[in-house]
């Protein structure tokens, strides 16, 4: 945890975290997290997600799980994504996951440099993830939760590599978009994934797939809570 801790102006025991990952692919929901840490039962080693190996963020995980307070983690679908835009769509996740909450904040931080429109009292800390316990735990959650469903989307669309690269843009991932063309967890309001759509020869015959499969996301945009 960077020692430039966030100084809150709330110092009570309801405070929540909220971060959220999966802006930048061009597959798959993107996951929100929120937690309330149990100041009786504190975690070792909490960190931005992105600075941990995968075998520690399934450890921290497993942790967070067993010893927070509450926790709650959500997501916005591919649909929701083209339909809102994603920066938008981000918001709808976190916003879902503070509600889902078993004991309700009153007092939330966000990272980065934005909020929802909700209720809650709240102020955003750009790079939280690694100034504050709470936000570094709702990373955590986030990024496990969503690496584990591109797993499974993995094996439900074989030859994009998603348990690789998680639905980011590598190398690995264009080419692979380039010769099977997007498949329905695909955004197609990303350029490349538009780019792909256009290099289609036979276009229609992927998009009754795209139709029928974004009804599947709903499997996607269950919440889960302590």
């Amino acid at each position: 945890m960077n020692l430039d801790l966030f100084q809150c102006s709330y110092d009570g025991p309801l405070l929540a975290g909220v971060d959220e990952v999966g802006r930048g692919p061009l597959a798959g929901a993107v996951v929100a997290a929120a937690v309330i840490l149990d100041p009786e039962r504190p975690i070792d080693g909490l960190a931005d997600s992105k600075k941990l190996t995968a075998k520690r963020r399934e450890y921290l995980y497993e942790a967070i799980v067993e010893q927070a307070a509450c926790w709650a983690v959500a997501r916005a679908t591919v649909a929701e994504i083209e339909r809102l835009n994603i920066l938008h769509a981000s918001m709808l996740a976190m916003k879902r996951a503070v509600q889902s909450l078993a004991i309700q904040p009153e007092h939330v931080l966000v990272d980065g440099n934005r909020l929802p429109r909700w209720r809650y009292q709240s102020e955003a800390v750009v790079q939280g993830d690694d100034r504050v316990p709470a936000i570094a735990a709702a990373s955590i959650l986030a990024k496990v939760t969503r690496d584990r469903e591109m797993a499974r989307l993995n094996r439900r669309y074989p030859g994009y590599g998603f348990a690789d690269h998680k639905g980011y843009g590598t190398a690995a991932h264009l080419e692979a978009l380039a010769r099977l063309g997007p498949c329905a967890i695909h955004r197609r309001a990303f350029a490349p994934v538009r780019q792909a759509l256009g290099e289609l020869v036979v276009a229609e015959a992927v998009t009754p797939d795209i139709e029928v499969e974004l009804g599947t996301d709903a499997e996607l945009n269950e919440e889960f809570s302590l």
